[in-house]
């Protein structure tokens, strides 16, 4: 507890008294804590840390593990000069490279976010940090320009194909071409140009096929969830947890074992990763889950086919278009595919 210097007789011994009222009694508010001193500089300016034998001996009983918290009126009570002021704050404070133990512990506060939340844009920032990896080994970031960013692949080359705008004898037009004809990325494609109008006609064309012939698509579906469920590997996290677990306890029993801590340290962030592939995995099998569901719900409540192309309905079923020559294979997000046939 730092007092302020400069106290003036009566005034100064009422001050005085009441801070230590004051603070004595927020100390013991806090059945955790206890009162290590008293630490105040009568009539010693703040301007210079010479002459505060109090402050002095106060910084020392911190360095020395004394004291584990120091409490102010303010800041400016440890040096009316700046220079001095951040250089005890800073002082006080070190990273621990080794020194002492360190611990990690889950679970232990409640969190901000759900942590099926959490994992789920942890897998939404892997997969748009790299989206597609081309075949002369560059990777394609995700973009969402446009609806169909990231969605239209050569069937020759494996390439994006990518929007254009073109004016050809001022007839202007809107088309899709393949990224390898547009950049130098070292390799020969010959891929058509595709408008983007026809892309549209042959998603509209790819949904109304699902329709007319939805029991068949319906059972697809259901065999798809059935392997998606065989797949499962909900004990790994179980028996991870459960690990995690003994090495805490074992972390602790040895503190005072430096090789030995080192090795247990490193099996627990070992298992950490491990314990996050395994949460990204279960969390990408349940979106895939909903995403079959979210198909199966839409083929019942869908009478007829679709006349017109339907943007959000592109957004919430496709997951990418791959353009041949004679042929548009379409990817649903469901796992089903059907070709549309120019």
């Amino acid at each position: 507890m730092i007092l302020p210097p400069n106290l003036n007789l009566l005034d100064g011994a009422a001050i005085y008294e009441a801070q230590i009222t004051h603070y004595t009694a927020y100390i013991n508010s806090h059945p955790d804590w206890e009162l290590a001193g008293i630490y105040a500089d009568d009539g010693v300016s703040g301007t210079n840390t010479k002459k505060r034998e109090e402050f002095n001996r106060m910084i020392n009983d911190c360095m020395t593990g004394k004291i584990d918290k120091v409490i102010t009126k303010s800041i400016s009570r440890f040096a009316r000069n700046t220079v001095d002021c951040l250089n005890y704050i800073r002082k006080l404070r070190v990273k621990n490279h080794g020194h002492v133990p360190q611990y990690y512990v889950e679970n232990s506060h409640e969190a901000i976010i759900p942590r099926e939340i959490f994992m789920q844009v942890q897998e939404e920032l892997i997969r748009r940090r790299i989206v597609h990896t081309s075949p002369n080994g560059k990777n394609r970031t995700f973009s969402s320009t446009h609806s169909f960013s990231n969605m239209i692949i050569c069937g020759g080359c494996g390439e994006f194909f990518r929007r254009i705008h073109w004016n050809n004898r001022g007839k202007k037009s809107v088309v899709w071409r393949c990224i390898s004809r547009l950049e130098n990325t070292g390799q020969f494609c010959d891929a058509r140009t595709v408008l983007e109008s026809t892309i549209e006609q042959v998603l509209v064309a790819a949904i109304n096929q699902t329709l007319c012939d939805k029991d068949s698509f319906l059972s697809v579906l259901k065999d798809n969830i059935e392997t998606v469920l065989s797949h499962g590997n909900d004990t790994a996290l179980t028996d991870i947890d459960k690990r995690l677990g003994e090495l805490q306890a074992e972390l602790v029993k040895l503190a005072n074992s430096k090789t030995e801590y080192d090795k247990v340290g490193d099996e627990i962030y070992r298992l950490r990763d491990e314990k996050q592939k395994v949460q990204l995995e279960i969390i990408g099998r349940d979106e895939l889950k909903k995403r079959i569901a979210d198909m199966g719900e839409f083929l019942r409540k869908q009478p007829t086919a679709i006349t017109e192309y339907d943007e959000p309905l592109v957004k919430r079923l496709i997951e990418k278009v791959t353009v041949y020559e004679d042929k548009f294979t379409v990817e649903f997000k469901s796992g089903v595919t059907v070709d549309v046939i120019e």
